[in-house]
């Protein structure tokens, strides 16, 4: 409470309502984590506006700690970057401003300051590391290549995430990066989710990675340090998969692109990047607690348009308390940047003529609310917000590491929830090549309400696309309650598969799912004198082993 008690001062300083702007404070606070002393209130012009603050200091790097041989609190994550031209160091930057301001203990070390003894203590811990020339590593990473990647280190309670930066005119792209993943999972640290590759500084990867660390952070917004440059699409229809569910609504999208057939361009297993806006209730009643006119004439982006339109897919930077104490609508929109973007995978392929979504609606709890919830921002947008035949800002982004694998290669798909949508994208395109050998392994709560593409499924099998299905339903009750346990079920069989060459393919949520699955994969992997962790390290260098995790 803290916050929002520091953002109605600062306001009532403008000239505003201290109750009006405590109550916008709280409307704009970031629904996905509670508040709480010392936490970060997300608040939209007001308040606490260093969320964003990473936009406009970019370009001057603080001082960072050294972390040596003391080491950091066990809750504190680590950023480490190995820079050589400075790329790595500033987005090292941008990283721990982005965590700290919502609210995630973190600590900055350039890797030549790393030592044992703070890596061994730590739990948590990000890397952004460069590579030079034909695949050698910086000058700052020398000795923590020669020193500790010699041999493996005791990490198994070490959860990390790598930003591997490169060239791909380069034959050794992105190597450094890769061989400081393979170090940390022979060392027993678990992968928080798969290497990002950043190719000669392509924004669209640094945003793939800031939309990990708004995960990591409990969904806080973080605002896109380059934002997308978004296509237009309609909303052309919306169904509820999941009525009755005693889980939050589940729903089936289908968009299609302004420009035609031009924008239907993308593979199985790529990511779609939605620029989410406030609802027109949202804005009116920022704009009635604070007295600005909803009409008034601005420019935003070089066009003419009113304060409200401004005001619905942007937020404030750094600087928006100035610009609000000159009291101009013009000033205000000048101080915004937009929204944060937010990543969903497609469920569809270009043939069907269409960009279909699975997206479940987030709710959190809010008492100042009427239903007691406020809704996330991106799925409250696509869910309920925007009416059909909307235009929704969205862009395709290109994700090698979950295309699909050849023709030829049996593949084990596994997920839950609407995870189901990058897998069902996969088969889909099994299915239009002719490759039959399938197996789906999938979760949720409840088999009469939470079938997700049931149809689909069972044309699949008819047809001989699904060799075989799995489901694993939490609240129905049974051994087989989520998808980990249905891998351990048919782990004689997961080997066999295996053993004939196939891929497997993991989609679905980040806590929770993913760390299970992959602990049951070693599990059913580890048998007959194998290490599942070498078995898994090896089918993910052949590229058997990929995840779109989020």
């Amino acid at each position: 409470m803290n916050a929002v008690k520091s953002a109605a001062f600062h306001w009532s300083t403008l000239g505003l309502s201290a109750t009006s702007v405590a109550g916008a404070a709280l409307a704009w606070a970031s629904p996905a984590r509670p508040l709480m002393a010392g936490g970060v209130l997300l608040a939209y012009l007001a308040g606490s506006l260093a969320v964003v603050g990473a936009h406009r200091r970019r370009s001057r790097l603080p001082a960072f700690e050294v972390v040596s041989s003391e080491t950091p609190p066990e809750t504190t994550t680590l950023v480490v970057y190995a820079s050589q031209t400075g790329f790595a160091e500033l987005l090292a930057v941008n990283t721990t401003t982005a965590l700290r301001d919502a609210g995630v203990a973190v600590r900055p070390v350039s890797i030549d300051a790393l030592s044992v003894e703070a890596l061994l203590a730590c739990k948590q811990a990000l890397f952004i590391v460069s590579t030079t020339g034909e695949g050698d590593v910086p000058d700052s990473a020398s000795g923590f290549t020669r020193k500790m990647m010699s041999h493996a280190l005791a990490l198994r309670g070490l959860r990390y995430g790598v930003l591997a930066l490169g060239d791909r005119s380069y034959s050794e792209f992105c190597a450094f990066g890769h061989r400081l993943t393979h170090w940390l999972e022979a060392s027993g640290a678990q992968a928080l989710f798969d290497t990002i590759e950043v190719d000669n500084g392509d924004a669209g990867a640094v945003r793939h990675w800031q939309h990990q660390l708004s995960s990591m952070a409990g969904g806080a917004e973080i605002a896109d340090w380059e934002p997308p440059s978004y296509a237009s699409w309609r909303l052309q229809s919306r169904v509820l998969l999941n009525p009755e569910s005693v889980g939050a609504p589940a729903f089936h999208l289908s968009l299609v692109p302004e420009d035609g057939a031009a924008s239907l361009d993308w593979q199985a297993g790529d990511i779609v990047e939605v620029g989410p806006r406030h609802s027109e209730a949202f804005v009116s009643d920022w704009l009635r607690d604070t007295g600005f006119t909803a009409d008034a004439p601005v420019q935003c982006d070089g066009e003419p348009t009113t304060l409200a339109q401004a005001l619905a897919s942007r937020m404030p930077a750094s600087d928006a308390t100035d610009a609000m104490a000159a009291h101009t609508p013009q000033a205000l929109v000048d101080a915004l940047v937009p929204l944060p973007h937010r990543e969903y995978s497609i469920a569809s392929l270009p043939a069907d003529g269409r960009l279909e979504l699975l997206v479940r609606q987030a709710r959190y709890a809010d008492a100042t609310q009427p239903d007691g919830f406020r809704l996330g921002l991106a799925s409250g947008w696509l869910t309920k917000h925007a009416a059909i035949d909307t235009r929704i800002a969205m862009r395709v982004r290109t994700n090698r590491a979950f295309h699909p694998p050849a023709d030829d290669v049996p593949l084990i798909l596994i997920g839950n929830g609407t995870g189901l949508a990058g897998l069902r994208a996969h088969l889909k395109s099994r299915a239009a090549r002719g490759a039959r050998r399938n197996w789906l392994l999938f979760g949720e709560r409840n088999a009469r309400h939470d079938a997700f593409f049931a149809d689909d499924i069972t044309q699949w099998q008819r047809d001989g696309v699904l060799e075989r299905v799995d489901f694993a339903w939490s609240r129905d009750g049974g051994d087989v309650r989520y998808v980990q346990d249905a891998l351990r079920h048919a782990a004689p069989d997961i080997r066999a598969w295996i053993d004939a060459g196939a891929a497997i393919y993991v989609c679905g949520s980040l806590q929770g799912m993913a760390p299970s699955v992959h602990a049951a994969l070693v599990e059913t992997l580890g048998t007959s004198g194998h290490d599942g962790n070498a078995v898994l390290d090896t089918l993910t260098e052949s590229g058997r082993y990929r995840r779109d995790v989020y």
